[in-house]
C-alpha cells in the first residue's frame, strides 16, 4: 500500500511536470525553427492559389448552363405541391 502511494507521488511530482515541460519545449522549438526557414516558407500557406482562381474563373465564364431566378428553390417547399 505504501509503495503504491509513493509511486503515485513520484508520478505526480516528477513525471507529469517533465511531460508538460517536454510538450512546451517541443512547441517552442517548432515555433523557433520558423525564423530559420527561408522567407517564402515561413509564411502561412495561401488560402487561394492563382491556379484555383483561374479554374474558378474559367468555369464561371465558360459555363453553358444558365440559371434563371425561376430555377432556384423557393423558400416555401409546399408552394409548388
Amino acid at each position: 500500500m505504501r509503495s503504491e502511494v509513493l509511486a503515485m507521488v513520484f508520478f505526480r511530482q516528477v513525471v507529469v511536470p517533465f511531460l508538460i515541460l517536454l510538450v512546451f519545449g517541443v512547441a517552442l522549438l517548432a515555433v523557433s525553427i520558423r525564423s530559420f526557414l527561408p522567407g517564402d516558407m515561413a509564411a502561412p500557406a495561401p488560402l487561394e492559389t492563382e491556379m484555383t482562381s483561374q479554374v474558378e474563373q474559367e468555369v464561371t465564364t465558360n459555363s453553358s448552363i444558365a440559371v434563371e431566378p425561376s430555377d432556384r428553390l423557393s423558400a416555401d417547399p409546399t408552394s409548388e405541391l
